[in-house]
Order: structure tokens, then sequence, then C-alpha cells
């Protein structure tokens, strides 16, 4: 059986652009999406925390350290700048694959400079 896995993760990552004129896409700091082990061009799902929105799309670059969450394109209309988003990506893993399957959780904090990393969420406990 092949399941599917939560495989990287950047919690609060701050909008810094939307872009409606853009050629549809999220872009994000490269060394963001290299911490988080995401690849250009990779399926993202993106959660926004402030307006609840939920839409896919996918990364691409933006300048190595410059902190860029850029929304683009139609999803523009779903982001704005000084938003919250939460942006997954998943991975499907065969059984063999599970028990050694750890994600990458990045939490940003302003200007999107990271403040932690970690493989795994805590239990919720209420």
């Amino acid at each position: 059986m092949l399941r599917t896995l939560l495989t990287a993760k950047l919690h609060h990552a701050r909008v810094t652009h939307a872009e409606l004129e853009y050629e549809g896409s999220c872009a994000i700091d490269e060394a963001l999406l290299e911490r988080a082990g995401i690849r250009e061009y990779e399926h993202l799902h993106v959660y926004n925390l402030e307006n609840g929105e939920r839409f896919t799309t996918y990364a691409i670059l933006a300048r190595r350290g410059s902190g860029i969450v850029s929304v683009n394109g139609a999803a523009a209309h779903k982001a704005s700048p000084g938003d919250r988003l939460i942006i997954c990506t998943y991975g499907v893993l065969d059984e063999g694959e599970l028990a050694a399957h750890r994600p990458r959780l990045i939490y940003l904090g302003e200007g999107n400079v990271v403040l932690r990393s970690s493989d795994a969420i805590p239990a919720q406990v209420a």
C-alpha cells in the first residue's frame, strides 16, 4: 500500500508580495526551500491563516537570503502581503519507507527568518 505523508512545512511564512500579473506560482527564498527540502517546481499546498483560503501551486526560486514569499498569478487573490501561510509538500511512500520517514518542519518568524526546525509535531493534548 502507498500512503501520502507530509514531507515539508514552512510554518508561518509571511507573504511579502502578491503579484497578480506574474506567471502563476509561489516564489520562495531559495535558502528556505533548501532548508525545507522543497524543490523548484514542486507541488505546494498553501494554507492561509488570515482568511482560511487553501490552494495549490508550485514553487519557484526567489533570491537567496531575501526572505521573499510571493504569491503569484490567480493565487494572488487568495493572499495579501503580511498574511501568514503554512506551505506544505507531501510525498507518496511505500510501507518500507514509513518507519524512517521524518518531515522537515521549518518554523519562521518576522522577515521569514528561521526560528527553529524539527522533524515531528508534538501530540495535541487539548
